[in-house]
């Protein structure tokens, strides 16, 4: 019993490596039958594996059996710098507590995931020399490097641990925004992937045993979606039969430069990888950061291929301006297309009219969008982070 992100090259690896160590060779010779449950992230895979385990008590399984140990995660604000660690006793008076938590493996898989979105001290009084940690980008080791910066990162931390995922985004978009209007690209560019590993680990996900209860239950989330979708279109006076197709455009620039854009295809709900397209923005716009006219030269450009399959439904990244724009130059270039914009507070600006739709945070519909949205975002800020440290270093 096992996850993996490449199934077919974990499976295969147990019939072609001849040099397997005795369990793992017993374990072969004993399967009968290999069964998969598709998940939607490695957290998911994570807390299933760790259930199933527990559930079944597999022979070869001996790792994430033992949940009878409650830890708990112990922050020291009187520290000069704040160090985050695991202990068992609430003992000192000065230090917040979070927990207590019930299984130690999961415990550590999240506060591996956190320790790369916020470094931090992970032991008492450190060394006071660069440690390896530091290295591998975990530790900024701040008593040694002197960060100044160290306990607003441990701040997040905190509110992270409380549950203020938005507080944190927020103060996060604050920080990038400060940076880049004082021209400090580089610092923008690090808050930058903070605020986009934050939303990759926050996602939606679906508890273990409800993929038990029904192993084709990320193919019925995906449809349930679609369908809502679709329900929500066609209520709104945007006659959609299909979603097969959906394209979804970003830009991505800091104060107008290194612009690029990306298109991102979602087929029947999924990604189509291999149909992704980037952008780098030709048009010279006095460096100032034009979304409007940068969309409208993208959406240009992505039409005069007419090799390329038409979508259903086009998704811009952002609120009525950019819905305007695109279909002024859908209009222009005589493209009938269904256009939906997502703003920042999550409105949905639709079509023609720009009316403007709230539709419930619980809503499937709104999730697919997001969903589509936030893999827009993070194909377009990889192709202009790579622009960017191009110019840097040319």
């Amino acid at each position: 019993m096992g996850k993996a992100i490449n199934l077919r090259k974990r499976v295969s690896s147990y019939f072609k490596d001849k040099n397997l160590g005795e369990k793992t060779r017993q374990l072969v010779l004993n399967i009968a039958d290999i069964k998969t449950i598709s998940v939607t992230s490695e957290i998911e895979a994570f807390l299933l594996e760790e259930r199933l385990i527990k559930k079944y008590h597999p022979k070869f399984n001996i790792s994430l059996k033992d949940a009878k140990t409650y830890p708990f995660i112990e922050i020291n604000k009187k520290e000069k710098y704040p160090s985050v660690i695991l202990t068992r006793k609430k003992e000192n008076n000065n230090s917040i507590y979070f927990g207590p938590y019930t299984n130690i493996n999961s415990l550590r898989t999240v506060l591996k995931m956190l320790r790369k979105i916020f470094p931090y001290v992970s032991v008492k009084n450190h060394p006071n020399y660069i440690c390896l940690y530091n290295h591998l980008g975990l530790c900024p080791c701040p008593n040694v490097l002197k960060d100044l910066g160290y306990k607003n990162n441990i701040n997040h931390l905190i509110d992270f641990l409380n549950g203020k995922t938005k507080k944190v985004v927020l103060d996060l978009e604050k920080e990038r925004e400060q940076y880049s209007n004082s021209e400090f690209f580089e610092e923008a560019n690090e808050i930058q992937k903070k605020i986009e590993n934050i939303k990759l680990i926050t996602s939606s996900f679906y508890k273990p045993f409800e993929y038990e209860l029904n192993p084709n239950l990320k193919i019925d989330v995906i449809n349930n979606q679609l369908t809502e979708l679709k329900n929500v279109l066609n209520k709104n006076d945007v006659k959609v039969s299909s979603l097969e197709r959906i394209e979804c455009f970003d830009i991505s620039n800091i104060s107008g430069k290194s612009a690029t854009a990306s298109l991102v295809v979602f087929k029947n709900g999924e990604k189509d990888s291999n149909s992704y397209r980037r952008f780098k923005i030709k048009g010279f716009y006095n460096n100032k950061a034009n979304d409007f006219a940068m969309l409208q030269e993208t959406l240009k450009r992505r039409f005069k291929h007419k090799e390329w399959a038409m979508p259903n439904l086009i998704i811009v990244d952002g609120g009525k301006g950019q819905v305007s724009s695109a279909i002024k130059l859908l209009y222009a270039i005589d493209v009938k297309i269904p256009i939906m914009g997502l703003a920042k507070k999550e409105e949905i600006i639709i079509n023609q009219n720009l009316k403007e739709i709230k539709l419930p945070k619980s809503s499937s519909s709104l999730k697919l969008i997001m969903r589509i949205r936030d893999e827009a975002h993070r194909f377009a800020i990889t192709y202009h982070r790579k622009l960017r440290e191009k110019l840097i270093y040319d």
